[in-house]
């Protein structure tokens, strides 16, 4: 994909937007809470791929964990930038106003990392879940829909739950690429 896009091929900016538009959109969509900003997001996120293929590199990460990671960083950047600039506008107290802005963005890319994780995780995790959590059901219903033992649903819920926990460590938000915009 990365030397098709590096020949200006569109059909690749055209797959690669096919195959990760949703994710690129959802978690901007998370982090601004906007509907138009996320759109703004997208379109940035695709442009620098398209413009900047280079960058890169499949020996570091996945191509989902770098559009991911590119996505999460302009969304953050957006964020601050917009609040900032309200804030700007009409705080008298800086310092506990700079003090909210931060906690929004941890709280902004907790939620994006928690979404990409459950985006990213195999399915049978994704699943079982999804069956646990928005059916609210017990390990052994979730065990009787999947087809298998209850001991395997309880592991499927372990790990999910395990790799959700993860989110909570914001310091970094979505798998890092290191790549510089």
């Amino acid at each position: 994909m990365q030397q098709r896009l590096a020949r200006g091929e569109a059909a690749a900016l055209g797959e690669l937007y096919d195959r990760f538009a949703p994710l690129v959109h959802g978690l901007a969509h998370r982090v601004l809470g906007d509907e138009a900003g996320a759109d703004r997001i997208t379109r940035e996120v695709f442009g620098h791929v398209w413009e900047r293929p280079h960058a890169y590199d499949p020996r570091k990460e996945p191509l989902r964990t770098w559009v991911a990671a590119l996505t999460h960083r302009f969304a953050v950047e957006r964020l601050r930038s917009t609040e900032a600039a309200a804030l700007a506008e009409g705080a008298a107290d800086a310092a506990a106003s700079t003090a909210e802005l931060e906690r929004k963005v941890r709280h902004a890319s907790a939620t994006a990392r928690a979404d990409y994780i459950v985006a990213s995780m195999p399915a049978p995790l994704r699943t079982a879940l999804e069956q646990t959590y928005f059916q609210r059901r017990d390990y052994h219903s979730t065990a009787a829909d999947l087809g298998v033992t209850a001991e395997e649903a309880r592991r499927r819920l372990r790990l999910g739950l395990q790799l959700l926990a993860t989110a909570h460590d914001t310091a970094s938000g979505p798998p890092q690429s290191g790549s510089p915009r």
